[in-house]
């Protein structure tokens, strides 16, 4: 199968470099987008949620990933993002205890940014407990 260039930059790592066959990737309102080589040329945001990496070797890498784009351009793609955490790297306890803290500031009455900022935070944390309870 042809691949293409993949980088994934994390806010504190690079998560992934080299060749892939396929990347896919939480898109708006819940739905998923997918990456194979020669691609058009686009750039794509990103939401918060589970991204699939098919690598050359046809390995599939299961991740979390945060909010951010990626770049595809000339059959290379470069993905920055916010995190990317392989499920073994997601603490369950810390995430579960983000999802309980957020549906608590979403009880309280607040002004409308602290509201979507709860909600985000409520967002990261289940999609977290998703990709750690799913692998």
């Amino acid at each position: 199968m042809s691949t293409f260039k993949l980088k994934i930059v994390a806010s504190n790592k690079v998560f992934f470099d080299g060749d892939c066959e396929s990347l896919t990737i939480p898109y708006l309102d819940g739905g998923q987008m997918a990456f194979l080589a020669h691609h058009e040329n686009c750039v794509v945001p990103i939401e918060v949620g589970e991204m699939k990496v098919k690598d050359a070797n046809g390995n599939v890498i299961d991740a979390f990933v945060g909010s951010g784009f990626i770049e595809f351009l000339n059959n290379e793609a470069t993905l920055i993002c916010v995190s990317a955490e392989l499920p073994e790297e997601i603490d369950k306890r810390r995430a579960m205890e983000a999802k309980i803290r957020a549906e608590e500031e979403l009880r309280q009455k607040r002004n409308k940014m602290e509201y979507n900022l709860s909600k985000a935070n409520l967002a990261r944390a289940m999609e977290r407990l998703k990709v750690k309870n799913r692998h």
